[in-house]
């Protein structure tokens, strides 16, 4: 099934122009549960990985046995899922209280090489905004499921671009590290949905005037906002007799339809929420610093800057960025398998991979809000 981003609330560039040069598109991969096939794009799916090439490793010496069983982690989200809307079994209770987190036996040793695990795989027959080294069609990704790795204590990503055409036999069965440092450093496996959409750049990130406009336009549609509600409401009662509301035979069940109404109205309409930046997994697009202040992501070869080339997140959308939910999904607002498909949290809940747009083989680097 295809995911289809419902129209911005507003059409931002036209009432501000200016916002024109501050456009780009992303893809919305629009990760959902399920088995993908080494021909598809997939996050955490097999990989279309040459049976005579060596898996990548992480060689860094951390302690690699410790915290939670890949397996544990699978059942325990399999359970859950299929317990949706009853209560667990006394079976299903029994396992989920035998997975714990400890040193798992037998543990390899802090130096000893681990399989990284697979992460995402990305087709640009599938995902336009994808942008690598020339004549490579395909790239995946793989992260050390430890947050030791560095200066910030965070996981290691690895990135490998191919040329799909020249994969022969295909590995398998695939490496994979038997334990994770955490929980959420395990993709559950879900198949991809791309969509192409258009961001627009970051607030903080505009120049001051053009953000002194947005926010002063904001300003305006509250007051316009809280204008409308005070006149519904003075509509609602009847002046003649100020100890009940107009049409209701109680003050309780005015509160009660009012209250419903209010649940009917559009919500607000927000530059940052709904008219700038998508959230969920996605490739290229701006990106957000919502919880820090912008800093700068410069290519550590050759110094230019370095847009975001995957962004992995924690939701598919969340409150704040509700408008953002695909028109397939209106009805599943509360489903967890919608809103939180592949169960990831890192950083404070969203990381980005930056490449070099002028050379997509300089190191990358990562960045986290």
């Amino acid at each position: 099934m295809t995911r289809t981003t419902p129209p911005r609330p507003v059409d931002v560039e036209a009432v501000f122009p200016a916002l024109a040069r501050h456009r780009r598109t992303t893809t919305r991969l629009h990760p959902r549960q399920g088995a993908a096939t080494p021909e598809e794009s997939s996050v955490a799916g097999p990989l279309l990985w040459p049976a005579d090439e060596p898996w990548p490793v992480c060689t860094a010496v951390h302690p690699k046995g410790t915290g939670h069983l890949l397996s544990d982690v699978r059942l325990s989200r399999r359970i859950r899922d299929e317990a949706r809307g009853r209560d667990l079994t006394v079976e299903e209770r029994r396992l989920l209280d035998g997975m714990t987190r400890g040193t798992h036996i037998p543990a390899p040793r802090d130096a000893d090489p681990l399989p990284m695990l697979a992460v995402a795989q990305l087709y640009a027959r599938d995902v336009p905004d994808l942008v690598g080294p020339g004549g490579h069609d395909l790239l995946q990704v793989f992260w050390c499921p430890f947050e030791v790795h560095g200066p910030e204590r965070t996981i290691d990503v690895a990135l490998r671009w191919r040329r799909s055409a020249d994969v022969g036999a295909v590995l398998t069965p695939q490496p994979e590290p038997p334990v994770a440092g955490r929980e959420e450093c395990v993709p559950t496996s879900c198949v991809l949905h791309p969509e192409r959409v258009v961001e627009h750049e970051y607030l903080g990130l505009l120049g001051e005037q053009l953000q002194e406009g947005i926010a002063a336009w904001e300003e305006g549609l509250l007051d316009e906002e809280d204008a409308e509600d005070e006149e519904d409401a003075y509509d609602a009662y009847d002046h003649d007799d100020s100890s009940a509301p107009a049409d209701y035979a109680t003050y309780e069940e005015y509160e009660a339809a009012m209250a419903a109404a209010r649940a009917e109205e559009p919500e607000e309409i927000d530059y940052m929420s709904d008219l700038s930046i998508a959230p969920g997994w996605k490739v290229g697009g701006f990106a957000s610093w919502h919880l820090t202040d912008p800093g700068p992501v410069d290519c550590p070869a050759c110094g230019t800057p370095m847009p975001p080339l995957l962004t992995v997140a924690t939701v598919e959308c969340d409150g704040a960025s509700r408008s953002w939910l695909p028109v397939e999904d209106r009805d599943a607002v509360d489903d967890p398998r919608v809103i939180d498909p592949v169960g990831v949290y890192l950083g404070r809940g969203l990381m980005r991979v930056h490449t070099c747009p002028t050379d997509p083989a300089h190191p990358h680097r990562i960045s986290f809000q």
